[in-house]
């Protein structure tokens, strides 16, 4: 893996500045008038023609660099390049795309993630003309790097950005400023393996390569706001390239997101793989596999059917966030951290596999911190009240760090349009020191047992009492006489004008 531009905000040099948006509402627009109207639909089926353009502009830079390369685009495949099939209109644009999509999966030289990406993929835009504009629409994008800022992997982070419903299962998209501040606090590093094992569209995944790449780049050149990994290792890019990041998800349109997320974020050989790890182990064997990083915000409110669950859990409950967090624990390695976004019912539930959660959070592992989110942090997907945990495995706690956010830089409300009120800089500030302050404070794990185990940080947010002073009684009287007086002076004024 070479040096790659992370794209950053500059001087108005930055995606929104540069066009890009008003094409992309522009395609879902196009999307929407022609029929395809599921948010979900839409961003798969650009997913596959972006893949598609993409696949080909790569293959014929490297055919046009090595002579001895063979383009993948060649033989019977050469009618499925996009600069073949970018000039056909009508049935004949329709029948050569709906081929190239369910065949490419077998496109000899395409990697496991684009085979995965294309794994059972159709064609749904069946309307000819929608059809036709669309793939003209995606050709006449400038995905072309400019000063240094690749905007492609921003392009598609606004487009996920219209996923505006919730998923099944109690699935949506994590706010990326409260994954950037996670991982921040977990503060992954470069040889370490990060796992997250209900990815999504991958957003810890690329907020951790970006974290990393931002550590490793030259303090002149963030200055610059280019951020290139610079100073990082060639056995630490291989690892980062190879073997740093996996995903899981169950949900298969999920994964593909996934997978081309990854892809335009210069990670396209991240392990990314449709699977239930709470029904599942991985190689057969429990816990098979740890990761020194467990990054993730898992679905809340779901349960899934008793007789599925893995047996090696062993956790006596349905619940899928209290079933997800025991994976983490068990799926990390000693010393291993992790950051995760959890339903505020785990910080004070009263059942049996509740509390046993938090059990083992204090006494196997160290939890460090216990984030209190604002209910409106994840609308307009939902209005659930959350936490992030920051814990590490093969430690007891000694004492947990509380924050209680107020705000996070956005209104509660479905907008959640951009406000100046904004928490996380002084949570990751104040994080460094577990500084107390007027919404931090840190409380001894003996307390915390002393109350069943409970983590509701309510129960131990210090109360800020103010000394009043009152006035002595005689003084107070004596205002009392002297107001009694004037009243009395008045009333006699106004006898007197009104002739009484």
């Amino acid at each position: 893996m070479t040096p790659s531009i992370i794209t950053v905000p500059s001087n108005g040099n930055n995606f929104f500045s540069s066009g890009l948006r008003g094409k992309v509402d522009a395609l879902m627009d196009m999307l929407y008038s022609g029929g395809v109207n599921n948010p979900m639909d839409s961003i798969e089926q650009i997913s596959y023609l972006l893949f598609l353009r993409l696949l080909t502009e790569k293959d014929n830079q490297r055919a046009a660099v090595s002579k001895t390369y063979k383009k993948i685009f060649s033989g019977k495949w050469e009618r499925y390049s996009w600069e073949h099939f970018v000039t056909l209109a009508g049935d004949e644009l329709f029948e050569t795309v709906r081929g190239a999509i369910e065949a490419i999966h077998g496109l000899p030289g395409l990697s496991v993630t684009g085979q995965l990406l294309f794994n059972r993929a159709t064609l749904k835009i069946y309307d000819r003309p929608t059809l036709r504009a669309v793939v003209q629409a995606i050709n006449d994008m400038d995905l072309t790097t400019t000063d240094g800022h690749d905007f492609k992997g921003d392009m598609y982070e606004y487009l996920l950005g219209k996923i505006a419903v919730s998923g099944t299962n109690g699935q949506f998209r994590t706010p990326r400023h409260i994954i950037d501040m996670i991982v921040t606090m977990v503060n992954p590093q470069p040889m370490e393996r990060i796992c997250d094992p209900a990815c999504g569209t991958a957003g810890f995944l690329i907020s951790v390569f970006y974290h990393i790449m931002k550590q490793h780049t030259k303090p002149a050149d963030l200055e610059k706001c280019t951020i290139d990994g610079s100073l990082l290792k060639p056995k630490q890019w291989k690892h980062l390239d190879e073997m740093a990041f996996t995903g899981y998800d169950n949900d298969a349109n999920m994964v593909k997101i996934a997978i081309l997320n990854l892809y335009l974020h210069g990670l396209e050989k991240a392990n990314i793989e449709f699977f239930n790890p709470l029904t599942t182990s991985i190689g057969g064997k429990y816990p098979g596999v740890t990761y020194d990083v467990i990054l993730a915000n898992p679905p809340f409110s779901g349960s899934i059917q008793e007789d599925s669950i893995l047996s090696d859990i062993n956790l006596l409950t349905r619940d899928t966030e209290l079933l997800f967090v025991k994976w983490f624990i068990d799926h990390l390695a000693d010393g291993g951290r992790a950051g995760v976004i959890v339903p505020a019912s785990v910080l004070f539930g009263s059942n049996r596999a509740t509390k046993k959660v938090r059990e083992i959070l204090l006494t196997e592992c160290a939890l460090h911190a216990v984030v209190v989110m604002p209910s409106g942090v994840f609308k307009p997907y939902s209005g659930v009240s959350t936490a992030a945990l920051v814990f590490e495995k093969g430690k007891k706690t000694e004492s947990v760090w509380y924050y209680d956010m107020i705000a996070d830089g956005f209104s509660f409300d479905d907008k959640r349009n951009a406000i100046e009120a904004n928490d996380i800089p002084d949570i990751l500030a104040k994080w460094v020191g577990r500084e107390e302050g007027p919404n931090s404070f840190r409380v001894p794990v003996e307390k915390i047992i002393e109350n069943d185990g409970s983590l509701a940080a309510g129960r131990y947010k210090p109360v800020a009492v103010e000394a009043v002073h009152h006035d002595m009684p005689r003084e107070i009287l004596a205002e009392v006489l002297a107001l009694e007086k004037e009243i009395i002076a008045k009333a006699k004024t106004l006898m007197d004008e009104v002739g009484v």
